[in-house]
């Protein structure tokens, strides 16, 4: 195999679609550093699990001696990518765009290498397009085209509304890969059609076209949705290595499997050799391995003792959230409890959660979704593994 077809195996790994090998192969074989991009819009604070698929996968080409480009999309995150959604996204404002870019570029670095990373905002250029800038850039493009993208075309079908801006989404992003003169260019599935449209306009900047190479979305803890923050079903790469731990211990036997083929770093002939082994000792050993890349494996360690302390035996954690609610005449609604200790994002969910028997008061299962917990106790609530808090009700 020469070294061309096994870099290509590599970048293939884990990957969902390559536009194209060819053309990539060609690439490689010009033996010069690529430059490989990588835009994330930082539309909420902190990275998550999601996240790094993609940003693993630059960690690929970095180790195959290629230059990332990693840009944070100031400029973009304020338009707001509708991919995926059927309906208009409110866009963020630059300060809320600028606080969370700077967890993003802290947070990159538990993955990738700085010293071979360059980190870009693509407010640099898009600013100074100005308004004939983006006009020009728009005469590049078709309407009819830009409905060829499936959320668009859906909600263009239902005559629901698609705001101007977002139509001008795809092209700003193309846009990048055009200033950027980006050689290959990463992201999710659900990325391909605005992937597609940075292709389109380097041909018609006279550029020669990025390769695409797609990676796959992951499911968040839920199995369902994919992961994300605004659903609650995400793992934060910068949160408490118990809290890592725990979740990735809290997901099911198959999703688990679907999670250390997009994020564990062991060869595949090790992870072949797992599959024989208890789904509770892998799903041990592959949370480790992910707490130990964020934080430390001495940390890693303390997480499963903990853990191990907790579950497995039945204990109720030493140090628990203390939070005051106020309870109106009459007490407060366990749901609405809940949610306001910060134990579960809706009431919604909480009830959910009581249905399927993941809550506890005072180590009590709560099976009565109309219970009230009146003014004047503490009591130490549970929800699910994970979660707990000493509530004091006023």
């Amino acid at each position: 195999m020469s070294a061309i077809e096994q870099a290509i195996q590599t970048i293939r790994r884990g990957a969902g679609e390559l536009i194209s090998e060819a053309e990539l192969a060609k690439k490689l074989a010009e033996k010069r550093p690529l430059r490989i991009k990588l835009g994330l819009d930082p539309t909420a604070p902190d990275l998550h699990l999601g996240h790094t698929v993609v940003i693993n996968k630059l960690r690929d080409f970095q180790n195959l001696g290629h230059q990332v480009q990693f840009l944070i999309g100031d400029f973009t995150g304020m338009i707001g990518d509708p991919t995926g959604k059927n309906q208009t996204r409110l866009p963020l404002t630059r300060a809320e765009i600028e606080k969370n870019a700077k967890t993003y570029q802290e947070q990159v670095f538990k993955v990738l290498d700085p010293a071979k990373t360059q980190v870009l905002y693509n407010s640099e250029w898009s600013d100074k397009l100005g308004a004939e800038g983006i006009i020009r850039l728009a005469q590049k493009y078709t309407v009819s085209q830009l409905l060829e993208r499936d959320d668009f075309s859906k909600r263009f079908a239902e005559e629901r509304p698609i705001a101007l801006h977002e139509l001008l989404y795809p092209l700003m992003q193309g846009y990048d890969s055009v200033a950027m003169k980006a050689d290959v260019e990463l992201g999710g599935t659900d990325q391909k059609f605005n992937l597609l449209v940075g292709r389109e306009l380097q041909r018609s900047f006279g550029q020669e076209p990025q390769c695409i190479l797609t990676m796959p979305l992951l499911e968040g803890l839920d199995g369902k949705e994919k992961m994300s923050k605004s659903l609650g079903n995400y793992v934060g790469i910068a949160e408490p290595p118990h809290e890592i731990f725990g979740k990735l211990m809290s997901i099911s036997d198959e999703l688990m499997w679907r999670y250390i083929d997009l994020l564990s770093f062991e060869p595949p002939e090790k992870i072949k050799a797992w599959k024989s082994e208890h789904p509770r000792d892998v799903k041990a050993r592959f949370a480790r391995e992910i707490v130990a890349r964020f934080h430390s494996p001495k940390a890693a360690e303390q997480a499963q003792a903990e853990f191990n302390s907790r579950f497995r035996e039945g204990e109720t954690p030493a140090e628990i959230p203390e939070v005051t609610v106020k309870a109106p005449e009459g007490g407060i609604l366990i749901a609405q409890l809940l949610k306001q200790a910060g134990l579960t994002p809706s009431t919604t969910e909480a009830q959910r959660m009581i249905e399927q028997g993941g809550v506890k008061l005072d180590g009590e299962r709560v099976s009565d979704k109309a219970l009230k917990v009146a003014g004047g106790r503490t009591v130490v609530a549970q929800v699910g593994k994970r979660k707990f808090a000493r509530i004091t009700v006023k």
